[in-house]
């Protein structure tokens, strides 16, 4: 019962995270089920691996609700997403091939650093005092965005992530405004969440030490817990997202990202040093 009842605060988090942010809510996720699973002593071989996964799975029911509520204000860019989608999937299922190779403790300290860098960028693009052009732009083209959304997947998958702490930047560096970046971020998470999934459950789906509930490095358990609780709160960040400035919803995000990152950082480089 303890345990269910960590995997819906996680929920609450992630959901409103995710529908404020437009990234999935697997900067939160992972951390979480990486201190849950360690506490049920899941083996520390598969135990990142299976965070990763969960994550990416619970990730494609909490985007489906944070899109509607994106949709309904008329705030999803469809013509982008469609654009990045086949190179999101290609490289989502590629990441999750790429993550297998790795030990959880590279995948927690990669992750940090790239956090940390995209949060500090954000914050110097928010000094600027120059005035940005139209909105959008500066998008690239339909290879482009496809070969963007390729990157994007990868990494995402990697690290179990709903693709906006690489979207959001993006599509802001495109000059697209903040409450439409985060829209669109959040239909791009659709499917970096399922190919991602998809790839992390062929990737473990024989390994020996993997806990009953589970398909591949995907832990079921877990994943209900966190949807139950995330759905409804997507849409309470996804409303909330539209109340805030572009600015401040800039700079809220790039906060988010520093403060996860550093920890990653700090917690991994020390076992690895060690």
């Amino acid at each position: 019962m303890e345990v269910l009842l960590i995997y819906l605060l996680v929920g609450i988090g992630a959901g409103t995270i995710a529908g404020l942010f437009g990234v999935g809510g697997g900067l939160i996720i992972v951390p979480a089920l990486v201190l849950v699973f360690a506490a049920q002593g899941i083996p520390p071989d598969i135990l990142t691996h299976m965070a990763v996964g969960t994550s990416l799975a619970t990730i494609i029911i909490t985007s489906v609700s944070s899109i509607r509520t994106h949709h309904g204000k008329r705030a999803v860019d469809w013509k982008i997403v469609a654009a990045m989608a086949p190179g999101i999937l290609l490289g989502s299922w590629i990441g999750g091939v790429t993550a297998d190779w790795l030990s959880g403790a590279w995948l927690q300290l990669l992750i940090g650093i790239f956090a940390v860098g995209i949060a500090l960028k954000m914050w110097l693009d928010g000094m600027r005092k120059s005035q940005l052009p139209t909105d959008g732009e500066k998008v690239p083209g339909k290879v482009g965005l496809s070969i963007a959304g390729g990157f994007i997947g990868w990494v995402s998958a990697i690290f179990g992530i709903g693709g906006g702490s690489l979207t959001v930047p993006f599509l802001s560096r495109c000059h697209v405004v903040m409450q439409r970046a985060v829209a669109t971020s959040a239909a791009c998470g659709l499917p970096i969440a399922v190919a991602g999934a998809l790839s992390f459950a062929v990737q473990g789906w024989n390994n020996p030490l993997l806990p009953a509930w589970s398909s591949g490095y995907i832990y079921w358990p877990a994943f209900l817990g966190i949807v139950l609780a995330s759905t409804w709160f997507a849409r309470f960040g996804a409303l909330l997202a539209h109340r805030l400035s572009p600015q401040l919803l800039k700079n809220c995000f790039a906060g988010l990202l520093f403060l996860i990152g550093a920890r990653f950082i700090w917690l991994n480089y020390t076992v690895l040093v060690s």
